[in-house]
């Protein structure tokens, strides 16, 4: 039976007619023609109906996921066009650190440049009035991207001539930071003190240095 008989019968079927009683359902060859055809349109229509449903449910994921990659594209664009828009800018920004990166490079003394910055350091506590006692070069000390270059330094002098020698350091060419201070009263030459103090200066670790 096609699907025009199928209609045609439908639509002759009288619904006096009907008594579900009297089918067989173990014997559906025997069943009349009304029966079939009305079994045959609801096999048709929940084919359909779930054809329909698995189809909609599908073209709903397939449109979730195109939202979703909608979504990501644009934020990936945006990115994109804002760091376009920018270039410049950062072009301009890393040519500055790189500046600033030489800068700071320059004011780390090299190896061979070390004995001078403690003469620099003898003559600025002498300027200042001081009586230099020691200045010692430690041990060096290695970090990730630079070396620690301790110093011992012991002097004497009065308050204000340690207050300035301490300030003075900063005006040092080299980046020298000051630690672990210790000042001590001499009973027998007062008001003279004796200040214990450790300078570290630095410099940039390079490839020899590796090892």
């Amino acid at each position: 039976m096609n699907r025009t008989d199928l209609l045609r019968t439908l639509r002759e079927f009288d619904l006096a007619e009907l008594d579900l009683t009297a089918l067989d359902f173990d014997n559906f060859g025997n069943w009349p023609v009304w029966a079939k055809a009305l079994a045959m349109a609801l096999l048709y229509s929940v084919t359909i109906a779930i054809g329909f449903y698995l189809h909609i449910g599908d073209v709903h994921q397939q449109l979730a996921d195109a939202e979703r990659s909608e979504q990501e594209l644009k934020q990936a664009f945006e990115t994109k066009a804002f760091e376009a828009a920018n270039l410049d800018l950062y072009r301009a920004q890393l040519i500055e650190m790189e500046t600033r990166f030489g800068v700071l490079v320059s004011q780390l003394p090299s190896q061979t440049e070390v004995p001078g910055l403690l003469e620099d350091i003898t003559g600025k506590g002498e300027l200042n009035g001081l009586r230099i006692n020691r200045i010692d070069l430690l041990d060096e000390q290695t970090q990730n991207f630079y070396i620690e270059l301790p110093i011992a330094i012991e002097a004497t002098g009065s308050y204000h001539d340690l207050g300035a020698f301490i300030s003075g350091m900063a005006s040092l060419p080299r980046i020298v930071t000051l630690h672990d201070f210790q000042i001590l009263g001499d009973d027998a030459s007062a008001p003279l003190l004796e200040m214990k103090i450790r300078a570290k200066t630095y410099r940039y670790r390079e490839d020899d240095d590796a090892g």
